[in-house]
């Protein structure tokens, strides 16, 4: 019988941080039962006010805060910093993603955290980390992308670099900062003692590039924009077809006679341009040509059918739209159903991770703000009703 507790049941996340690495971060402790606190200035953060909005809330920040509950505090406020680190000193792990030096000003670096709560986890994940001469520059997304490389090896060779079509540099720190945060309270079970874990955008996206980094650190090698052409073997690329667009890859050694067979060309497979990866690197504009003539004429459903039957790795380049209501989403259970205090239903991601015994589960829809002042404030930390009453009138929360 599977554990409905999840396996972080039991460890406390308080998360400081805003828009999407830390908020997905935490979203996926808490999707594996950690007890994920959401701090917020009073009003919320600033993903609130990005746009799209579905029932006046933005879908944005409803992305990255589910099975959290949400608390507010002005961290500038006098009070803020003795709120703080009681609410830090509850807590198993600490995620933010401030500017290098924020959590400092607001009263807590992490030797301080390390002094009055030894066994707290400090996750830190910032644009550039917490050493290096860019340590204290700001960074959005397409600033990892673009200085980390991996926007000069984006889109095709006669077009300007190009940013991905989704915000990559943050999911990548958002699950390194997972798998940081996991490791440290693995070996908080040796030691007795929690420890800072430093994720920079931009190294993360480094180890997307490894490829790229290691041909040229070792070879001197240029990496060179090649749009959707695969980088290593020939022919794998999305191809037209007569109603849309289709990924295959045939490039291997041996899937490239399969391939010849479902074109009804298996003649290829001996042809001298195309023997093996190298001849077929070297006529890369004669392969993909052959490839094209072929696809142009079918359509995704035909060609799905005999790249299948083949076994050659294919796909129909699908629409966001027609990747979520496929029947493949639906039975891996990645869109899922919750309510929303205040906006309704809503149809989220489902939690990517499987595990047998002890799987996660979506128990909470992304609170509004504040939503459990009072449960955090006086249930965890007991501060009575007046007293949160004045903090309240005060601004502090």
């Amino acid at each position: 019988m599977p554990d409905q507790d999840g396996p972080l049941s039991g460890i406390r996340v308080l998360d400081l941080s805003r828009f999407i690495a830390g908020p997905l971060c935490c979203q996926m402790l808490g999707d594996m039962g950690a007890d994920v606190i959401k701090v917020e200035r009073p009003g919320g953060e600033d993903g609130r006010k990005h746009r799209p909005f579905y029932q006046g809330h933005s879908l944005y920040t409803i992305a990255y805060n589910r099975n959290k509950r949400a608390i507010t505090l002005n961290t500038r406020h006098p009070e803020a910093a003795h709120l703080l680190g009681r609410l830090i000193e509850g807590s198993d792990v600490v995620v933010e993603n401030f500017r290098p030096g924020t959590m400092a000003k607001m009263g807590w670096p992490y030797e301080r955290i390390r002094e009055r709560s030894p066994r707290t986890v400090l996750v830190s994940l910032s644009g550039f980390g917490q050493r290096g001469p860019n340590r204290d520059r700001a960074l959005f997304d397409a600033i990892a992308q673009a200085a980390s490389g991996l926007m000069s090896v984006t889109g095709r060779p006669e077009d300007d670099p190009t940013m991905t079509g989704t915000f990559v540099a943050d999911y990548v720190s958002a699950f390194h900062g997972v798998i940081g945060t996991l490791l440290a309270l693995h070996a908080r079970t040796r030691t007795g003692h929690g420890q800072h874990v430093d994720i920079a955008a931009l190294d993360a996206l480094m180890t997307c590039l490894s490829t790229q980094v290691v041909n040229h650190a070792n070879l001197g090698l240029p990496a060179e924009r090649s749009g959707s052409r695969d980088q290593i073997t020939v022919p794998a690329n999305a191809y037209p077809a007569a109603d849309g667009h289709v990924y295959l890859h045939g490039g291997t050694d041996a899937l490239f006679p399969r391939l010849c067979a479902a074109m009804d060309r298996p003649e290829l497979a001996g042809d001298e341009r195309f023997r093996d990866q190298r001849a077929r690197w070297k006529n890369v504009a004669a392969a993909d040509a052959i490839v094209r003539g072929w696809t142009l004429t079918h359509t995704c459903a035909e060609l799905g059918e005999r790249l299948g039957a083949a076994g050659v790795p294919y796909s129909k380049v699908c629409t966001v739209a027609e990747a979520v209501e496929s029947e493949q989403v639906a039975a891996r259970d990645m869109l899922v159903e919750v309510t929303h205090a205040e906006a309704g239903p809503l149809r989220l991601p489902g939690i990517p991770i499987k595990l047998s015994d002890t799987p996660g589960s979506v128990r909470l829809p992304p609170p509004p703000v504040g939503a459990d002042n009072d449960g955090v404030y006086a249930g965890l930390l007991g501060l009575p009703a007046e007293e949160l009453a004045r903090l309240r009138a005060d601004g502090a929360i």
